[in-house]
């Protein structure tokens, strides 16, 4: 199935700070270059926060681990857990629609749901609070038909008792998770079979109901303040910070063969420039004269250069590079020192042809990836 981003993206995102301390902790879990293995806690935990992943979330959470942003992408829409679009306010319903549930009555539950949420899936209802999906499996086949809503399993479901838990749900309600049907947990439905013995002296809710019931709100979103933060693998809150953000890499202009292998321009690797071990290491080339900050207070956007995305455009601030016409006078040695110096993008400024294309803007021309820029078709 093809997942792509929504069309109506958000400004921005930033973790509130009780998430921002979270993530910190997460990070702290790897050791030094290896922060990306947190990429699945720290979208969930932006998902969390906004309700569903945007743009702007996947980006930040890519910076914060020193990822390229194409890598958090593929990892955002690979995983169905990700929900790449809007989703109700309130609680986004999941119906399982796999062999047991479906032959158990799955199909009534999303009847329900087109009939009381929205015709399709995906789709947030009228009054903004519910949204629903069908899903696959989620290994709760002995209580079919089943739903997962908010944190929460709502187990042997029927048309009437689903239309109830939407209608206490719209009213602020929060029913108790588990069986619908007076079930305790998972046991035969005319009751046990063995360990009678045990029946007794039983809680009032099995273990996943009454974490439910102790939590009190299972719709409500993680927010970071529902315990307190503590790091156990490290024995104390966590004080660790984000990996340095690697540039994100561009999105490919255009499929331009760079060999005759038919590896495209941008998809071919920098020519390595590693030195044999125990050799020093010189600089390469002459780094080019640099500003403290733009002229005027103003930058060019240097995003108009193929190649050159948000990432890399803030390196290249950081390097003294603002303006079109710095970019168009390097000379070929201060080329060789900017692409041995661009962390994790080594031989990118040749490979893309930066010179040149600064050139034409620096002219006031256009290039045919500046006119895309311009018109919003990337960015």
């Amino acid at each position: 199935m093809l997942r792509r981003l929504h069309k109506d993206q958000p400004a921005s995102f930033e973790f509130t700070p009780a998430n921002l301390e979270w993530a910190k902790g997460q990070i702290s879990k790897y050791p030094e270059g290896r922060q990306a293995s947190a990429i699945i806690p720290l979208l969930w935990r932006a998902q969390e926060q906004h309700g569903w992943l945007t743009r702007p979330a996947i980006e930040y959470v890519a910076g914060m681990l020193g990822m390229a942003y194409i890598r958090a992408l593929e990892v955002a829409t690979f995983y169905f857990m990700f929900q790449l679009q809007p989703v109700g306010s309130l609680a986004h319903v999941q119906i399982c629609g796999t062999t047991s549930c479906m032959i158990c009555g799955a199909e009534d539950l999303i009847a329900v749901c087109k009939e009381l949420i929205a015709p399709g899936p995906h789709q947030v209802s009228a009054d903004g609070k519910f949204s629903w999906e069908e899903v696959e499996c989620m290994g709760a086949c002995a209580n079919a038909p089943m739903a997962q809503i908010g944190k929460d399993y709502y187990e042997d479901l029927t048309a009437e008792k689903l239309r109830e838990l939407i209608a206490r749900f719209s009213k602020g309600e929060v029913p108790v998770a588990g069986p619908q049907n007076g079930r305790y947990a998972s046991e035969p439905l005319k009751g046990l079979t063995s360990l009678k013995e045990f029946e007794n002296g039983k809680a009032q809710y099995n273990a996943s109901a009454q974490l439910a019931v102790d939590i009190g709100d299972t719709v409500k979103r993680i927010d970071g303040t529902e315990v307190p933060l503590t790091m156990p693998w490290l024995g104390k809150p966590a004080k660790a910070t984000p990996a340095k953000a690697k540039p994100a890499e561009a999105k490919p202009a255009a499929s331009l063969p760079a060999d005759g292998t038919g590896v495209t321009v941008q998809e071919a690797p920098a020519v390595s420039k590693a030195k044999p071990e125990g050799e020093a290491v010189a600089e390469e080339g002459v780094k080019p004269a640099g500003l403290s900050a733009a002229r005027g207070g103003k930058a060019d956007n240097l995003k108009e250069i193929k190649g050159v995305g948000p990432k890399l455009e803030e390196l290249l601030h950081s390097l003294g590079f603002f303006h079109f016409d710095q970019i168009a006078a390097w000379t070929d040695a201060e080329l060789a020192w900017v692409d041995s110096n661009l962390e994790g993008f080594k031989g990118r400024a040749s490979r893309d042809a930066w010179v040149e294309q600064a050139k034409v803007l620096a002219a006031g021309g256009e290039t045919e990836f500046s006119k895309r820029v311009d018109k919003g078709e990337v960015y």
